[in-house]
């Protein structure tokens, strides 16, 4: 299938690492020229490195989602050197785990930043052009927490959730002006992030992280950790030419782990 966005160039945020790599180079592969920003820029620039060994298209940026102040500087800078942006992937790193009384007034508030706040306020200077231009699209990748909280992961599962509001919001303002806005929902991705939580649980209980993932694996019916390509899959189709007419929706690519309809 022809995703019809060869030539699109897309800013894929958190781009270094497993989930926003593989976004990366499932875009490139469809011909997007693809900026791949990261607070670590060595991780960003190995997953351009990557992508351009296949002929793709690729920019890393080193970008620091927590600094909200330098958004509208770096937005500007980029626009100068790429053009404008027809795909925008909001995607950031996680919060470590936590129980509701164990986080500070000081963690809220640095964790809504580099979040949420950010994210927003990167899409914000965007979008216009995308509705002058008549296409855009806004993915913005969260977490199974955003359906079904999950124990332990506090901050996360409060955080993420205001993106999904805020997307469907957004996605009823632009929707005429030919811009899709829409949140991906990953279950549990073979990443770096997910082999942390497993340990960090696998700590507390006193197992391995072995036997956590084990106990994770028998709750999903698929029988296995999604791989970081499938994700990555789903938000290209998303992206695409072909999703014109999906928009302000949520999806799950969880192998059926979600047990809420």
């Amino acid at each position: 299938m022809d995703l019809g966005i060869d030539g699109r160039t897309a800013l894929v945020m958190g781009a270094g690492g497993g989930l926003g790599s593989a976004i990366a180079k499932a875009l490139a592969q469809e011909g997007c020229r693809v900026i791949l920003a990261d607070v670590d820029l060595a991780s960003a620039q190995r997953a351009a490195y990557a992508i351009a060994e296949l002929g793709g298209i690729a920019q890393p940026v080193a970008w620091d989602l927590s600094d909200v102040g330098s958004i509208s500087r770096q937005v500007m800078l980029m626009k100068q050197e790429n053009g404008p942006i027809d795909i925008l992937v909001n995607n950031s790193g996680g919060p470590a785990p936590g129980m509701t009384h164990d986080i500070t007034e000081q963690q809220w508030h640095r964790y809504f930043d580099s979040m949420v706040l950010s994210l927003m306020t990167l899409t914000r200077l965007l979008v216009p052009e995308m509705q002058a231009r008549r296409w855009g699209r806004v993915i913005t990748s969260t977490s199974s927490g955003v359906v079904t909280p999950i124990p332990g992961l506090a901050a996360s599962n409060a955080l993420r959730l205001a993106l999904v509001g805020w997307s469907k919001s957004l996605a009823q303002e632009v929707a005429k002006d030919g811009v899709t806005v829409n949140v991906v929902i990953p279950g549990r991705i073979a990443t770096q992030r997910i082999a942390a939580l497993d340990q960090s649980r696998a700590k507390a209980a006193g197992l391995t992280q072995e036997m956590v993932a084990a106990s994770s694996t028998s709750t999903i019916p698929a029988g296995r950790y999604g791989e970081p390509a499938e994700y990555a899959n789903a938000v290209a189709f998303l992206a695409s030419q072909c999703a014109s007419y999906i928009t302000g929706t949520s999806l799950r690519v969880d192998g059926g782990l979600i047990p809420a309809i």
